[in-house]
Protein backbone atom coordinates (compact mmCIF):
# COMPACT_ATOMS: atom_id res chain seq x y z
CA UNK A 1 0.00 0.00 0.00
CA UNK A 2 2.72 2.60 0.79
CA UNK A 3 4.12 1.85 -2.53
CA UNK A 4 1.04 2.82 -4.57
CA UNK A 5 0.65 5.89 -2.13
CA UNK A 6 4.50 6.66 -2.75
CA UNK A 7 3.61 6.67 -6.99
CA UNK A 8 0.43 8.59 -6.12
CA UNK A 9 2.22 11.00 -4.57
CA UNK A 10 4.72 11.58 -7.42
CA UNK A 11 1.84 11.63 -9.67
CA UNK A 12 0.61 14.96 -7.85
CA UNK A 13 4.11 16.40 -8.00
CA UNK A 14 3.62 19.75 -10.18
CA UNK A 15 4.60 19.22 -13.49
CA UNK A 16 6.08 22.74 -13.75
CA UNK A 17 8.44 22.34 -10.99
CA UNK A 18 10.16 19.41 -13.62
CA UNK A 19 9.22 21.31 -16.90
CA UNK A 20 9.37 24.52 -15.62
CA UNK A 21 9.73 26.25 -19.25
CA UNK A 22 6.78 25.40 -20.58
CA UNK A 23 4.67 26.43 -17.65
CA UNK A 24 1.90 28.55 -18.76
CA UNK A 25 0.79 30.68 -15.65
CA UNK A 26 -2.64 32.25 -15.62
CA UNK A 27 -1.41 35.77 -15.23
CA UNK A 28 0.82 35.19 -18.77
CA UNK A 29 -1.92 33.47 -20.47
CA UNK A 30 -3.85 37.04 -19.79
CA UNK A 31 -0.69 38.94 -20.73
CA UNK A 32 -0.59 37.19 -23.81
CA UNK A 33 -4.27 37.62 -24.90
CA UNK A 34 -4.18 41.57 -23.60
CA UNK A 35 -1.56 41.99 -26.05
CA UNK A 36 -2.94 39.87 -29.23
CA UNK A 37 -6.47 38.59 -28.70
CA UNK A 38 -8.75 40.32 -31.62
CA UNK A 39 -11.56 41.57 -29.98
CA UNK A 40 -9.47 44.08 -27.34
CA UNK A 41 -7.29 45.36 -30.77
CA UNK A 42 -10.05 46.10 -32.64
CA UNK A 43 -11.98 48.00 -29.27
CA UNK A 44 -9.19 49.62 -29.01
CA UNK A 45 -8.76 51.01 -32.54
CA UNK A 46 -12.61 52.19 -31.73
CA UNK A 47 -10.92 54.52 -28.36
CA UNK A 48 -8.43 56.21 -30.78
CA UNK A 49 -11.38 56.29 -33.16
CA UNK A 50 -13.87 58.22 -30.62
CA UNK A 51 -10.51 60.51 -29.39
CA UNK A 52 -9.94 61.64 -32.80
CA UNK A 53 -13.58 63.02 -33.35
CA UNK A 54 -13.92 64.44 -29.97
CA UNK A 55 -12.26 68.29 -30.85
CA UNK A 56 -13.77 71.60 -30.85
CA UNK A 57 -13.74 71.60 -35.10
CA UNK A 58 -16.00 68.45 -34.99
CA UNK A 59 -18.36 69.75 -32.52
CA UNK A 60 -18.66 73.04 -34.60
CA UNK A 61 -17.01 75.41 -32.48
CA UNK A 62 -14.22 76.59 -34.52
CA UNK A 63 -14.28 79.10 -37.69
CA UNK A 64 -14.05 77.12 -41.69
CA UNK A 65 -11.54 78.84 -43.37
CA UNK A 66 -11.52 78.17 -47.24
CA UNK A 67 -9.79 78.77 -50.51
CA UNK A 68 -11.19 79.57 -53.40
CA UNK A 69 -10.48 79.19 -57.33
CA UNK A 70 -12.59 79.89 -60.65
CA UNK A 71 -11.83 80.18 -64.10
CA UNK A 72 -13.74 79.94 -67.02
CA UNK A 73 -13.61 80.82 -70.71
CA UNK A 74 -15.21 81.09 -73.85
CA UNK A 75 -15.04 81.59 -77.79
CA UNK A 76 -18.67 82.78 -79.48
CA UNK A 77 -19.56 84.44 -82.48
CA UNK A 78 -21.46 87.42 -81.04
CA UNK A 79 -23.71 89.92 -82.71
CA UNK A 80 -25.11 92.62 -80.67
CA UNK A 81 -27.52 95.27 -81.56
CA UNK A 82 -27.10 98.72 -79.16
CA UNK A 83 -30.10 100.31 -77.95
CA UNK A 84 -29.37 102.85 -80.61
CA UNK A 85 -30.00 100.96 -83.60
CA UNK A 86 -26.39 99.83 -84.04
CA UNK A 87 -25.34 96.53 -84.77
CA UNK A 88 -21.99 94.95 -83.18
CA UNK A 89 -20.98 91.17 -84.70
CA UNK A 90 -17.50 89.86 -83.52
CA UNK A 91 -16.93 86.39 -85.04
CA UNK A 92 -15.09 83.91 -82.23
CA UNK A 93 -15.48 86.50 -79.67
CA UNK A 94 -13.00 85.71 -76.75
CA UNK A 95 -14.39 85.80 -73.41
CA UNK A 96 -12.01 84.82 -70.22
CA UNK A 97 -13.05 85.58 -66.13
CA UNK A 98 -10.97 84.39 -63.17
CA UNK A 99 -11.91 84.39 -59.52
CA UNK A 100 -9.93 83.21 -56.30
CA UNK A 101 -9.60 84.33 -52.71
CA UNK A 102 -10.63 82.54 -49.11
CA UNK A 103 -13.61 82.86 -47.44
CA UNK A 104 -14.06 82.48 -43.61
CA UNK A 105 -17.35 81.39 -42.66
CA UNK A 106 -17.58 81.18 -38.62
CA UNK A 107 -20.90 80.63 -36.55
CA UNK A 108 -20.49 82.10 -33.11
CA UNK A 109 -24.12 81.20 -31.35
CA UNK A 110 -26.47 78.52 -32.69
CA UNK A 111 -28.07 78.25 -29.05
CA UNK A 112 -25.09 76.43 -26.66
CA UNK A 113 -25.55 73.32 -29.37
CA UNK A 114 -22.17 73.56 -30.34
CA UNK A 115 -21.08 73.05 -26.24
CA UNK A 116 -23.53 70.11 -25.93
CA UNK A 117 -22.00 68.43 -28.47
CA UNK A 118 -18.35 68.57 -27.72
CA UNK A 119 -19.76 67.18 -24.42
CA UNK A 120 -21.12 64.51 -26.24
CA UNK A 121 -18.11 63.70 -28.01
CA UNK A 122 -16.11 63.82 -24.87
CA UNK A 123 -18.80 61.55 -23.69
CA UNK A 124 -18.52 58.99 -26.35
CA UNK A 125 -14.52 58.94 -25.72
CA UNK A 126 -15.36 58.03 -22.61
CA UNK A 127 -17.95 55.31 -23.67
CA UNK A 128 -15.09 53.86 -25.95
CA UNK A 129 -13.00 53.60 -22.93
CA UNK A 130 -15.55 51.69 -20.51
CA UNK A 131 -16.03 49.88 -23.85
CA UNK A 132 -12.93 48.46 -23.73
CA UNK A 133 -12.70 48.22 -19.99
CA UNK A 134 -15.66 45.46 -20.85
CA UNK A 135 -13.91 43.93 -23.50
CA UNK A 136 -11.13 43.16 -21.41
CA UNK A 137 -13.33 42.50 -18.36
CA UNK A 138 -14.84 39.51 -20.78
CA UNK A 139 -11.52 38.43 -22.16
CA UNK A 140 -9.81 38.14 -18.82
CA UNK A 141 -13.05 35.85 -17.42
CA UNK A 142 -13.11 33.83 -20.84
CA UNK A 143 -8.62 33.52 -20.47
CA UNK A 144 -8.84 32.37 -16.72
CA UNK A 145 -12.37 30.42 -17.00
CA UNK A 146 -10.45 28.35 -19.96
CA UNK A 147 -7.22 27.80 -18.30
CA UNK A 148 -8.97 26.70 -14.92
CA UNK A 149 -10.71 23.93 -16.78
CA UNK A 150 -7.74 22.81 -17.81
CA UNK A 151 -5.96 22.85 -14.79
CA UNK A 152 -9.49 20.98 -13.76
CA UNK A 153 -8.68 18.45 -16.35
CA UNK A 154 -5.02 17.78 -15.80
CA UNK A 155 -5.96 17.06 -12.17
CA UNK A 156 -8.85 14.22 -13.67
CA UNK A 157 -6.50 13.24 -15.45
CA UNK A 158 -3.75 12.93 -12.37
CA UNK A 159 -6.43 11.20 -10.58
CA UNK A 160 -7.46 8.74 -13.75
CA UNK A 161 -3.50 8.25 -13.68
CA UNK A 162 -3.53 6.93 -9.91
CA UNK A 163 -6.83 4.83 -10.48
CA UNK A 164 -4.24 2.86 -13.36
CA UNK A 165 -1.43 2.84 -10.62
CA UNK A 166 -3.43 0.68 -8.40
CA UNK A 167 -5.25 -1.27 -11.20
CA UNK A 168 -1.97 -2.34 -12.22
CA UNK A 169 -0.83 -3.33 -8.77
CA UNK A 170 -3.74 -4.85 -8.34
CA UNK A 171 -3.80 -6.91 -11.28
CA UNK A 172 -0.24 -8.42 -10.22
CA UNK A 173 -1.79 -9.25 -6.94
CA UNK A 174 -4.87 -11.24 -8.94
CA UNK A 175 -2.60 -12.76 -10.91
CA UNK A 176 -0.14 -13.47 -7.99
CA UNK A 177 -3.04 -15.24 -6.36
CA UNK A 178 -4.15 -17.26 -9.30
CA UNK A 179 -0.46 -18.72 -9.33
CA UNK A 180 -0.55 -19.72 -6.19
CA UNK A 181 -4.42 -21.31 -6.83
CA UNK A 182 -6.16 -18.52 -4.00
CA UNK A 183 -7.95 -16.62 -6.91
CA UNK A 184 -9.75 -17.55 -10.44
CA UNK A 185 -9.13 -16.53 -13.62
CA UNK A 186 -12.48 -14.95 -13.70
CA UNK A 187 -10.75 -12.63 -10.75
CA UNK A 188 -7.87 -11.83 -12.93
CA UNK A 189 -9.59 -11.15 -16.49
CA UNK A 190 -12.10 -9.12 -14.12
CA UNK A 191 -9.01 -6.74 -12.98
CA UNK A 192 -7.59 -6.43 -16.28
CA UNK A 193 -11.09 -4.98 -18.05
CA UNK A 194 -10.94 -2.57 -15.19
CA UNK A 195 -7.68 -1.30 -16.07
CA UNK A 196 -8.63 -1.20 -19.36
CA UNK A 197 -11.61 0.71 -19.11
CA UNK A 198 -9.14 3.61 -17.02
CA UNK A 199 -6.54 3.51 -19.88
CA UNK A 200 -9.50 3.95 -21.80
CA UNK A 201 -11.00 6.80 -19.93
CA UNK A 202 -7.47 8.45 -19.88
CA UNK A 203 -7.19 8.94 -24.07
CA UNK A 204 -10.86 10.32 -24.30
CA UNK A 205 -9.33 13.05 -21.10
CA UNK A 206 -6.36 13.33 -23.25
CA UNK A 207 -8.31 14.63 -26.27
CA UNK A 208 -10.06 17.16 -23.82
CA UNK A 209 -7.36 18.67 -22.53
CA UNK A 210 -6.01 18.90 -26.24
CA UNK A 211 -9.07 20.67 -27.19
CA UNK A 212 -9.07 22.83 -24.32
CA UNK A 213 -5.41 24.09 -24.98
CA UNK A 214 -6.16 24.66 -28.36
CA UNK A 215 -9.08 26.95 -27.32
CA UNK A 216 -7.18 29.17 -25.13
CA UNK A 217 -4.34 29.61 -27.79
CA UNK A 218 -7.16 30.79 -29.46
CA UNK A 219 -8.04 33.23 -26.82
CA UNK A 220 -4.41 34.17 -26.60
CA UNK A 221 -4.78 34.63 -30.69
CA UNK A 222 -1.52 32.94 -30.85
CA UNK A 223 -0.23 29.49 -32.61
CA UNK A 224 -2.76 27.20 -32.01
CA UNK A 225 -0.50 24.45 -32.31
CA UNK A 226 1.81 25.58 -28.71
CA UNK A 227 1.41 23.04 -26.31
CA UNK A 228 2.19 24.53 -22.15
CA UNK A 229 1.86 23.08 -18.97
CA UNK A 230 -0.44 24.54 -16.33
CA UNK A 231 -0.09 25.46 -12.57
CA UNK A 232 -2.41 22.51 -11.04
CA UNK A 233 -2.97 23.95 -7.92
CA UNK A 234 -6.49 25.90 -7.40
CA UNK A 235 -6.19 28.93 -5.30
CA UNK A 236 -9.00 31.02 -4.73
CA UNK A 237 -9.74 33.55 -2.24
CA UNK A 238 -12.03 32.54 0.82
CA UNK A 239 -12.72 35.88 2.42
CA UNK A 240 -14.79 37.53 -0.45
CA UNK A 241 -17.66 39.96 1.45
CA UNK A 242 -21.56 40.15 -0.03
CA UNK A 243 -21.66 43.57 1.54
CA UNK A 244 -18.02 45.18 -0.09
CA UNK A 245 -18.94 43.04 -3.33
CA UNK A 246 -22.20 45.04 -3.67
CA UNK A 247 -20.22 48.74 -2.83
CA UNK A 248 -17.90 47.91 -5.23
CA UNK A 249 -20.19 47.12 -7.87
CA UNK A 250 -22.08 50.34 -7.46
CA UNK A 251 -19.09 52.17 -9.32
CA UNK A 252 -17.42 49.52 -10.59
CA UNK A 253 -19.57 47.73 -12.35
CA UNK A 254 -19.59 48.21 -16.38
CA UNK A 255 -22.73 47.97 -17.31
CA UNK A 256 -23.99 49.96 -14.85
CA UNK A 257 -21.11 52.78 -15.28
CA UNK A 258 -22.17 52.64 -19.48
CA UNK A 259 -26.00 52.89 -18.59
CA UNK A 260 -25.32 56.02 -16.22
CA UNK A 261 -23.01 57.55 -19.51
CA UNK A 262 -26.06 56.81 -21.86
CA UNK A 263 -28.07 58.61 -19.40
CA UNK A 264 -25.94 61.66 -19.78
CA UNK A 265 -25.58 61.17 -23.15
CA UNK A 266 -29.42 61.63 -23.72
CA UNK A 267 -29.16 64.63 -21.65
CA UNK A 268 -26.90 66.39 -24.06
CA UNK A 269 -29.22 65.08 -26.96
CA UNK A 270 -31.71 67.19 -24.84
CA UNK A 271 -30.11 69.93 -24.63
CA UNK A 272 -28.47 70.13 -28.25
CA UNK A 273 -32.09 69.82 -29.89
CA UNK A 274 -33.56 72.61 -27.40
CA UNK A 275 -30.90 74.70 -29.01
CA UNK A 276 -32.28 74.55 -32.12
CA UNK A 277 -35.43 77.19 -30.86
CA UNK A 278 -32.95 79.80 -30.38
CA UNK A 279 -31.16 81.84 -33.52
CA UNK A 280 -28.24 81.01 -35.29
CA UNK A 281 -25.79 83.56 -35.71
CA UNK A 282 -23.02 83.37 -38.45
CA UNK A 283 -20.00 85.68 -38.96
CA UNK A 284 -19.20 85.77 -43.09
CA UNK A 285 -15.99 87.33 -44.24
CA UNK A 286 -13.44 86.86 -46.92
CA UNK A 287 -10.69 88.23 -49.30
CA UNK A 288 -11.55 87.84 -53.70
CA UNK A 289 -9.31 88.93 -56.59
CA UNK A 290 -11.35 88.75 -60.06
CA UNK A 291 -10.35 89.25 -63.23
CA UNK A 292 -12.41 89.35 -66.74
CA UNK A 293 -11.54 90.25 -70.26
CA UNK A 294 -14.24 90.56 -72.83
CA UNK A 295 -13.90 90.68 -76.83
CA UNK A 296 -17.14 92.45 -77.02
CA UNK A 297 -18.83 95.25 -74.95
CA UNK A 298 -18.66 98.27 -73.19
CA UNK A 299 -16.15 96.84 -70.87
CA UNK A 300 -13.24 95.00 -72.46
CA UNK A 301 -11.27 93.99 -69.26
CA UNK A 302 -11.99 94.56 -65.47
CA UNK A 303 -10.10 93.58 -62.18
CA UNK A 304 -11.02 94.04 -58.69
CA UNK A 305 -9.98 93.31 -55.40
CA UNK A 306 -11.04 93.34 -51.53
CA UNK A 307 -12.47 92.17 -48.88
CA UNK A 308 -15.83 91.15 -48.03
CA UNK A 309 -17.79 90.61 -44.78
CA UNK A 310 -20.65 90.10 -42.83
CA UNK A 311 -23.33 88.51 -40.58
CA UNK A 312 -25.96 86.54 -40.92
CA UNK A 313 -28.89 85.45 -38.45
CA UNK A 314 -32.03 82.84 -38.72
CA UNK A 315 -34.28 81.24 -36.56
CA UNK A 316 -36.60 78.66 -36.56
CA UNK A 317 -40.39 80.32 -36.60
CA UNK A 318 -42.41 77.27 -37.90
CA UNK A 319 -41.40 73.29 -38.77
CA UNK A 320 -44.49 71.69 -38.77
CA UNK A 321 -44.33 71.14 -34.92
CA UNK A 322 -41.28 69.07 -35.50
CA UNK A 323 -39.01 70.97 -32.91
CA UNK A 324 -41.84 70.09 -30.11
CA UNK A 325 -42.06 66.99 -31.11
CA UNK A 326 -37.98 66.48 -30.88
CA UNK A 327 -38.28 67.90 -27.59
CA UNK A 328 -40.53 65.88 -26.23
CA UNK A 329 -38.82 62.54 -27.55
CA UNK A 330 -35.39 63.93 -26.17
CA UNK A 331 -37.45 63.97 -22.81
CA UNK A 332 -38.57 60.49 -22.98
CA UNK A 333 -34.93 58.89 -23.60
CA UNK A 334 -34.14 60.95 -20.51
CA UNK A 335 -36.47 59.56 -18.40
CA UNK A 336 -36.34 55.70 -20.04
CA UNK A 337 -32.45 55.96 -19.07
CA UNK A 338 -33.23 57.12 -15.52
CA UNK A 339 -35.50 53.76 -15.73
CA UNK A 340 -32.90 51.43 -17.03
CA UNK A 341 -30.64 52.45 -14.38
CA UNK A 342 -32.25 51.99 -11.30
CA UNK A 343 -33.42 48.32 -13.37
CA UNK A 344 -29.86 47.49 -13.67
CA UNK A 345 -29.02 48.68 -10.44
CA UNK A 346 -31.58 45.83 -8.79
CA UNK A 347 -30.80 43.29 -11.45
CA UNK A 348 -27.13 43.43 -10.66
CA UNK A 349 -27.47 43.17 -6.94
CA UNK A 350 -29.52 40.21 -8.07
CA UNK A 351 -27.16 38.57 -10.09
CA UNK A 352 -24.47 39.28 -7.67
CA UNK A 353 -26.16 38.09 -4.63
CA UNK A 354 -26.78 34.48 -6.68
CA UNK A 355 -23.17 34.68 -7.54
CA UNK A 356 -22.18 34.81 -4.12
CA UNK A 357 -24.31 32.10 -2.58
CA UNK A 358 -22.93 29.72 -5.07
CA UNK A 359 -19.58 30.70 -3.93
CA UNK A 360 -20.11 30.11 -0.43
CA UNK A 361 -21.86 27.10 -1.68
CA UNK A 362 -18.74 26.17 -3.34
CA UNK A 363 -16.11 26.90 -0.68
CA UNK A 364 -18.32 24.76 2.18
CA UNK A 365 -18.18 21.78 -0.27
CA UNK A 366 -14.11 22.33 -1.09
CA UNK A 367 -13.91 21.60 2.55
CA UNK A 368 -16.33 19.44 2.79
CA UNK A 369 -14.53 17.01 -0.20
CA UNK A 370 -11.36 17.42 1.00
CA UNK A 371 -12.57 15.41 4.46
CA UNK A 372 -14.22 13.07 2.18
CA UNK A 373 -11.07 12.22 0.30
CA UNK A 374 -9.00 11.82 3.46
CA UNK A 375 -11.73 9.19 4.76
CA UNK A 376 -11.20 7.43 1.00
CA UNK A 377 -7.93 7.08 1.19
CA UNK A 378 -8.06 5.06 4.60
CA UNK A 379 -10.98 3.38 3.52
CA UNK A 380 -8.52 2.31 0.36
CA UNK A 381 -5.43 1.42 2.58
CA UNK A 382 -7.89 -1.03 4.64
CA UNK A 383 -9.13 -2.51 1.85
CA UNK A 384 -5.94 -3.38 0.13
CA UNK A 385 -5.16 -4.99 2.77
CA UNK A 386 -8.08 -7.12 3.27
CA UNK A 387 -7.49 -8.05 -0.61
CA UNK A 388 -3.91 -9.11 -0.15
CA UNK A 389 -5.61 -11.33 2.46
CA UNK A 390 -7.95 -12.60 0.76
CA UNK A 391 -11.06 -11.54 2.89
CA UNK A 392 -12.51 -9.57 0.64
CA UNK A 393 -13.42 -10.04 -3.08
CA UNK A 394 -11.75 -8.10 -6.31
CA UNK A 395 -15.55 -6.38 -6.80
CA UNK A 396 -15.29 -4.74 -3.10
CA UNK A 397 -11.85 -3.60 -3.72
CA UNK A 398 -12.88 -1.90 -7.01
CA UNK A 399 -15.84 -0.05 -5.12
CA UNK A 400 -13.02 0.66 -2.63
CA UNK A 401 -11.02 2.08 -5.47
CA UNK A 402 -13.55 3.97 -7.51
CA UNK A 403 -14.65 5.44 -4.17
CA UNK A 404 -11.38 6.84 -3.56
CA UNK A 405 -11.12 8.33 -7.12
CA UNK A 406 -13.89 9.79 -7.26
CA UNK A 407 -13.71 11.41 -3.47
CA UNK A 408 -10.73 12.92 -5.49
CA UNK A 409 -12.42 14.01 -8.61
CA UNK A 410 -14.85 15.55 -6.18
CA UNK A 411 -12.43 17.55 -4.40
CA UNK A 412 -10.33 18.83 -7.74
CA UNK A 413 -14.32 19.78 -9.31
CA UNK A 414 -15.41 21.63 -6.01
CA UNK A 415 -12.18 23.88 -5.64
CA UNK A 416 -12.54 24.78 -9.84
CA UNK A 417 -16.11 25.58 -9.11
CA UNK A 418 -15.19 27.64 -6.12
CA UNK A 419 -12.34 28.82 -8.26
CA UNK A 420 -15.00 29.89 -11.21
CA UNK A 421 -17.78 31.56 -8.53
CA UNK A 422 -14.77 33.85 -7.39
CA UNK A 423 -13.64 34.97 -11.19
CA UNK A 424 -17.57 35.40 -11.89
CA UNK A 425 -18.25 38.14 -8.89
CA UNK A 426 -15.02 39.88 -9.16
CA UNK A 427 -15.87 40.19 -13.13
CA UNK A 428 -19.77 41.21 -11.97
CA UNK A 429 -17.67 43.77 -9.68
CA UNK A 430 -16.20 44.89 -12.49
CA UNK A 431 -12.56 44.49 -10.54
CA UNK A 432 -11.18 40.93 -12.08
CA UNK A 433 -7.83 40.88 -10.26
CA UNK A 434 -5.65 37.74 -10.77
Amino acid sequence: MNKIFYLLALLFIPVGSTFSQNVLTAHDAVAIAMENNFDVLLTKKDVIIAKENATYGNAGILPNLTANFSQSNSNQNSKQTQSTGEVRELENAKNNSMNYGVSLGWTIFDGFGMFARYEKLNQLKARGDLELKSIILTTVGDVLNMYYTIVLEENLLHTIDSSIVISTDRLKTAENRFQIGKASKLEVLNVQVNLNADQSLRLKKLETIANLKTELNRLMARDLTIDFKVQYEFQFNENLEINALLEQATNQNIELQLIKLDKRLAELEQKDVRSKRLPVVRLNSGYNFSSSESSLGFVSQSNARGLTYGVTASMNIFDGFNQRRSERVAKQMVEKASIEIERSKELINATILKAYQSYVTNISLTKLEERNEKIAKQNLNITLDKYKIGTISAVEFRDAQENYVNAMSRLKEASYQAKLSEIGLKELVGNLDL
